[in-house]
């Protein structure tokens, strides 16, 4: 019965993230965009707690649904964009996009049917003798995943840095 509701919730979950990435995207006002973006990362945070990575979903929301949402709203703020309302698409562009939609699920089913995707059971994740959730975690991503770590850090002090030299006045 406990699969059962973790199945739904992930449906859900997965659904929100998806359906209000799809709204962050198309919106026009860059403050309604940051907010469906908040409610997407906030999605991805409860799928990362329902695979037992707690740590992760602290990080998710502190770092991207804290951090990264309010520099985006300090350049939006600098910037002063005036505009409101949907992004006009052309009826080709919302056709491919719908086509595309369709291709990759049916590549994705196609593969997953062969057996080359094997879907997973959410949970349940066996860490090695005397490591916890966040020691995991840590172990990885210093020592495997150290230099793209600090290849991200990186990039967000430049975009930082470009974003301030865009709103500058002369």
């Amino acid at each position: 019965m406990n699969e059962i509701f973790m199945n739904i919730g992930f449906w859900v979950l997965g659904i929100t993230a998806v359906v209000s990435s799809l709204f962050m995207v198309t919106r026009e006002n860059p403050v309604h965009s940051a907010l469906w973006m908040l409610l997407t990362f906030f999605a991805v945070a409860g799928i990362f707690i329902q695979l037992d990575a707690e740590y992760i979903a602290a990080i998710q929301v502190m770092v991207y649904a804290g951090a990264i949402l309010v520099l985006y709203m300090f350049v939006v703020m600098l910037l002063n964009p005036k505009s409101t309302g949907f992004i006009k698409m052309p009826f080709k562009v919302v056709l491919g996009g719908v086509v595309a939609v369709v291709l990759f699920v049916q590549i994705l089913m196609t593969l997953m049917g062969t057996g080359v995707i094997k879907s997973t059971q959410l949970g349940n994740i066996n860490y090695p003798e005397g490591f916890t959730n966040v020691k995991a975690f840590g172990t990885v991503m210093f020592t495997q995943y150290i230099v793209p770590f600090e290849v991200a850090s990186v990039l967000l002090l430049v975009a930082m840095i470009g974003a301030i030299v865009i709103a500058k006045k002369d």
